[in-house]
């Protein structure tokens, strides 16, 4: 089986109403079609590179692009993971971790988007705590961290929930625009004493998964 050469394609996280893994092409397709459908409003650019503004033909380009190179370019020392989120068996977005130096660091970094549709409804809490799970429970991480722009106030409030701490933040450039971003982190320590264990749904195995 290709996922005896690549592990990565066996990796499945399952949540009391999610499922996180590598997507199949029929599925990489769906998840492209939400991207171009929209994940934010049009008036509120949440990303420091206005990707999502691309048309629907090359964003869904871009969104296939990178789920095919990441893996392609996977090395112990610099690796990208990019999880499709399904929520009904449907792709509905996506949760990334990476890491550089992870056996050195231990310290991962997550990103993720859903589609508008299925915002609001707690799917991005739960997507990244169970992410958080893999990082610390399943890879030993001894630290997460995240971004955000300072005034994308639900984008900051999912991390917190989850015991994120403000970590700093740098002015930076966006499309020509200056942008505050709030750098985010949990850690292991914190993780220990609650913050995360209370929140984070139960993640196992599922049929030909990885358990983690």
């Amino acid at each position: 089986m290709l996922a005896d050469h690549f592990p990565p394609l066996g990796l499945r996280l399952k949540t009391p109403r999610l499922e996180l893994a590598l997507p199949a092409p029929q599925e990489l397709t769906k998840l492209a079609e939400v991207a171009a459908a929209g994940i934010h409003h049009p008036d509120y650019m949440p990303f420091l590179a206005p990707w999502t503004q691309a048309p629907a033909a090359e964003l869904c380009r871009g969104v296939v692009q990178s789920h095919w190179s990441d893996p392609g370019r996977w090395k112990p020392a610099d690796w990208s993971l990019n999880l499709t989120v399904f929520f009904g068996g449907e792709p509905v977005g996506e949760q990334s971790m990476f890491a550089r130096d992870f056996a050195v660091t231990r310290s991962v970094s997550t990103s993720s988007w859903l589609g508008l549709p299925f915002q609001g409804r707690g799917i991005g809490t739960e997507l990244r705590a169970a992410v958080l799970h893999l990082a610390f429970a399943g890879l030993d991480a001894v630290e997460a961290a995240s971004t955000a722009f300072a005034d994308n106030a639900a984008s900051r409030a999912g991390p917190a929930k989850l015991g994120y701490v403000p970590h700093g933040q740098q002015r930076r450039s966006a499309d020509g625009v200056p942008r505050i971003d709030q750098w985010l982190a949990l850690y292991a320590g914190v993780r220990d004493r609650g913050a995360v264990t209370r929140q984070r749904p139960p993640v196992g195995p599922t049929p030909g998964g990885t358990v983690l």
